[in-house]
């Protein structure tokens, strides 16, 4: 089942993945105008599955969260703040791994969005207006001092990834 709600996600999926792909396409450098707009998109997506359509597909099946809730919102804390730090290619590297698993269990048939077009039943007109109705988000500025990057091990290793395996995939 692909219908708005699935398209309007999926859609912001790629744009978020072209700004990634424009801000590391200098190995040497990244390209901070596109990373920005990344970094701000994707906190704004995080927070459209976290405040909209977790709450709407929770409400849907009587209280009861979706299974894969838990993972994903793991996830979403392991991504928000890798976007703490000033982005490096272990960063960039780290954020990849983590969306392309992500993006997964969102996308693929039975994955949240088709399930949450299903448990918005008649009132899919009125999640999709909520999910593009979403306000902006403004960020904070970089935090690079070894406190954040100890904060960014503990939140990964909670939702299941080792930091420092991203070293060497930045290497390439």
């Amino acid at each position: 089942m692909t219908g708005p709600l699935y398209r309007f996600f999926i859609d912001d999926h790629r744009r978020l993945e072209d700004l990634l792909n424009r801000a590391a396409a200098d190995p040497a450098q990244v390209e901070s105008a596109s990373y920005e707009a990344f970094r701000r998109g994707l906190l704004k997506h995080i927070g459209m599955e976290e405040k909209i359509l977790f709450p709407a597909a929770q409400q849907a099946r009587g209280g009861a969260p979706l299974p894969m809730a838990e993972k994903l919102r793991l996830d979403h804390g392991a991504l928000a703040t890798l976007l703490v730090p000033h982005p490096s290619p272990q960063i960039i590297a780290a954020i990849r791994a983590i969306l392309a698993d992500h993006n997964v269990i969102e996308e693929s048939p039975g994955g949240l969005y088709e399930i949450c077009e299903q448990l918005a039943g008649e009132r899919l007109d009125d999640l999709l207006a909520k999910v593009r109705s979403a306000p902006e988000v403004s960020a904070m500025p970089h935090k690079s001092d070894p406190n954040v990057f100890e904060v960014l091990r503990r939140v990964l290793v909670r939702a299941g990834y080792n930091f420092d395996d991203y070293a060497d995939h930045a290497q390439r």
